[in-house]
């Protein structure tokens, strides 16, 4: 009899995500493929086989009776690395002053970006491991980490090389994005930062990044901007993703689709015409409903229309000082009860379509023999407890890589 390093028998039901090997879209992000009563063997950090009645001795077994077992949370979208906080601002937000409104009163990414640069490296790397691990708590094995909080080359790089590190050094996989142009640094006019970033910072963070990202938003840079930006990007390796269409539709998810971004991410205000777009190019939509839920906003991107047009969905915290949610189960959350997603839709979001998101699909995001061992254990009898069971932390067992952490 073979012997594996982890047997997980008895589930209740496992979530496979089996299914095309791409962006999954309309009602393929309802089709979780689950298998009940059955066991996973791991072995190497390698999912070995999944089934019924598996015959293996173990070093370790985990009986899951009465749980649900899925793939870990992926989260494609967030600003991991900065110093401080803002908790003071929601003072401003009651009294209804907006995210731009914010900005100008010198809060917003300007305070947080003042603080990063002041923030030593041993600083940066105590805070950032310190959200690491409460993500990982809740289930996140794999995230997408930004800059932006630098908007100078030194302070930039400096939070690439945290993220490099951390990734090195924590059981959370970490794939970095250069998002230099998240705002304009105060030192410059416009178009001057837009050359730094595309003339000094793009070349000395290459090595670093995987994508290049760009705020491309009203009164932040314009779609001309951020074209040069991305395209300097890709020039250099980088794949584009884009902050699209948050606040008002300046056309990005049309720029997203022209650019061959991976993904773009809010989509608030996107038009039916860009976001056909996006679908035609296979663009990725990424919701971040935590964002608009921390402004305080009556308005959530349109999940249903957005999916019903063909666009394929994933969701992520969007984790910065405006919107600090480390829990990729409240995202869930609110994607059901705000946006209307369906559990299965939501789940598939937060896990295949997300890791589709950041180009780590072949290896993680469904649980499938041969993919990497990254497993959660839910505490609960079926899936659409998760969207059900709010305010607590639904995860009972997290496996990493094939080790329970």
């Amino acid at each position: 009899m073979e012997t594996v390093d982890i047997l997980i028998k008895n589930a209740n039901e496992i979530l496979t995500l089996k299914g095309p090997i791409r962006p999954r879209k309309k009602e393929e992000m309802n089709h979780l493929s689950i298998i009940n009563n059955s066991s996973i063997a791991i072995n190497k950090g390698i999912i070995i086989d999944i089934g019924k009645n598996l015959n293996y001795k173990a070093k370790k077994t985990i009986d899951a009776k009465e749980k649900t077992v899925m793939p870990g949370f992926v989260d494609p979208h967030t600003h991991l690395v900065f110093a401080g906080s803002r908790e003071f601002e929601l003072d401003w937000k009651l009294k209804g002053l907006t995210y731009m409104d914010i900005l100008k009163k010198g809060g917003g990414i300007v305070y947080t970006v003042n603080e990063t640069r002041r923030a030593s490296v041993t600083d940066l790397l105590k805070q950032s491991r310190k959200r690491l691990d409460n993500m990982l708590l809740h289930g996140t094995t794999t995230c997408e980490a930004k800059t932006g909080y630098g908007l100078n080359t030194e302070t930039e790089l400096k939070i690439l090389k945290i993220n490099k590190k951390l990734d090195e050094n924590h059981p959370v996989d970490i794939v970095s994005t250069f998002l230099g142009a998240h705002a304009v640094s105060k030192e410059y006019k416009t178009d001057d930062y837009v050359n730094l970033v595309i003339d000094e910072m793009i070349p000395k963070i290459k090595n670093y990044a995987s994508f290049c990202d760009v705020f491309c938003e009203k009164g932040v840079f314009t779609i001309e901007q951020s074209r040069k930006i991305l395209n300097a990007g890709k020039k250099h390796g980088l794949i584009p993703k884009i902050h699209a269409d948050e606040i008002v539709d300046t056309k990005g998810a049309f720029l997203a689709a022209e650019i061959g971004a991976i993904s773009a991410d809010h989509l608030l205000m996107s038009n039916d015409d860009g976001l056909k777009q996006m679908a035609k190019k296979g663009v990725i939509g990424v919701m971040l409903p935590g964002t608009p839920f921390s402004l305080m906003m009556n308005k959530y991107a349109p999940a249903r229309r957005i999916i019903n047009l063909g666009v394929p969905i994933a969701l992520a915290t969007d984790l910065n000082p405006n919107c600090w949610i480390e829990n990729m189960q409240f995202i869930i959350q609110l994607a059901c009860l705000n946006m209307k997603m369906t559990p299965a839709e939501a789940i598939t979001a937060a896990t295949y379509n997300a890791a589709c998101a950041i180009g780590f699909d072949k290896k993680i995001g469904s649980l499938e023999v041969g993919k990497q061992a990254d497993v959660i254990i839910l505490d609960i009898p079926n899936y659409k407890f998760l969207s059900y069971f709010i305010g607590r932390n639904l995860v009972k067992n997290v496996i990493k890589k094939g080790i329970i952490v």
